[in-house]
């Protein structure tokens, strides 16, 4: 009964961490997009972002509301990777927003999935079950009918959101592997990225070109009520993505958070057509978003067997053992 009851308690949170994240992920793109439309400074905002996180964790941690363990030099350097590979996905994304709409950014980062399998495959993870991979797959070949619709090509766009992608996958990949082996919370995990990008995106502002232009700027428009409002809405919701993020994949596993966004993609893009402009609506859009929905939804049904299987499988192991 009390072994029942903890993969009950599992159940929930996985479906807790999957559901937040997908929240928080698809409200993340239309904030970041309606922030950049006025406030074209990238990596300035990255980098606020960031330094808000370390501040509140860090508050939270002096007064108590957290128990994330302070830092630790040995652990710093582990997680060195994750922070520069995410803060680079973070970066080439936003950076991509400036010239891609909504629904195009949504299908090309739609692709994750699809490279997350393979660098598990060549990583030594293991081969996926048949029906993961032909989802996975039946998904990415949704993603690019869905892009040949778009007839307002950008090519910086496009070559930013797919390096994006790339650093996706390796900090999705190395985000499982070092919450499995370390036994980081999430909140700690956030924390020691937010605490170890900053050196990185304070050197990009300045070689950039960004600071100190970009600050001035930022303090002149925050006189702004409505940009106010969504500076301060990217902060939190910044916050929160990172956490419920860094949650789902040490909770489930970096293709499942990968595939979370893929389903909330289909909201986001929906909204995407109607939100915020930049869209010119093609059959080759819809057809390859009904095809990224049908591989999704397999995708989950596979998933789904998986875990259903899985105490069977324990208990007559168990059994056999016993005999």
């Amino acid at each position: 009964m009390e072994n029942r009851n903890d993969a009950e308690a599992s159940q929930i949170l996985s479906l807790f961490a999957a559901l937040s994240y997908g929240v928080a992920s698809m409200a993340m793109v239309f904030i970041n997009k309606a922030i950049l439309m006025q406030y074209s400074y990238s990596m300035t905002l990255l980098t606020v972002q960031q330094l808000a996180t370390a501040v509140l964790i860090h508050s939270g941690r002096r007064s108590g509301y957290t128990k994330a363990k302070g830092l630790e030099m040995t652990t710093a350097k582990k997680l060195l990777p994750v922070s520069l590979f995410y803060n680079a996905n973070v970066a080439f994304a936003l950076a991509s927003l400036k010239g891609v709409n909504i629904p195009m950014y949504i299908a090309i980062k739609r692709l994750t999935p699809l490279a997350v399998l393979i660098a598990g495959f060549f990583s030594g993870k293991g081969r996926p079950t048949t029906q993961v991979t032909l989802s996975v797959l039946l998904t990415a070949t949704g993603v690019v009918i869905a892009a040949l619709g778009d007839f307002s090509f950008d090519l910086f766009g496009y070559s930013m959101a797919l390096t994006s992608v790339f650093f996706q996958t390796m900090y999705l990949v190395l985000v499982e592997k070092s919450g499995a082996e370390d036994g980081l919370s999430s909140v700690e995990i956030m924390f020691y990225n937010s605490f170890l990008s900053l050196p990185f995106l304070l050197f990009l502002i300045i070689a950039t070109g960004e600071f100190p232009n970009s600050l001035s700027i930022l303090i002149a428009k925050s006189n702004s009520f409505y940009f106010l409002v969504i500076l301060l809405l990217s902060l939190v919701m910044g916050i929160a993505l990172n956490y419920t993020m860094f949650l789902c994949t040490i909770v489930n596993s970096a293709l499942t958070t990968t595939i979370v966004g893929v389903l909330k993609g289909v909201g986001s893009t929906t909204l995407g057509f109607v939100l915020l402009g930049g869209v010119q609506v093609h059959a080759l859009n819809v057809t390859g978003l009904v095809i990224n929905t049908a591989g999704g939804l397999w995708y989950s049904y596979a998933k789904y067997q998986q875990k259903k299987n899985k105490p069977l499988r324990l208990e007559l192991d168990l059994e056999n053992h016993r005999k």
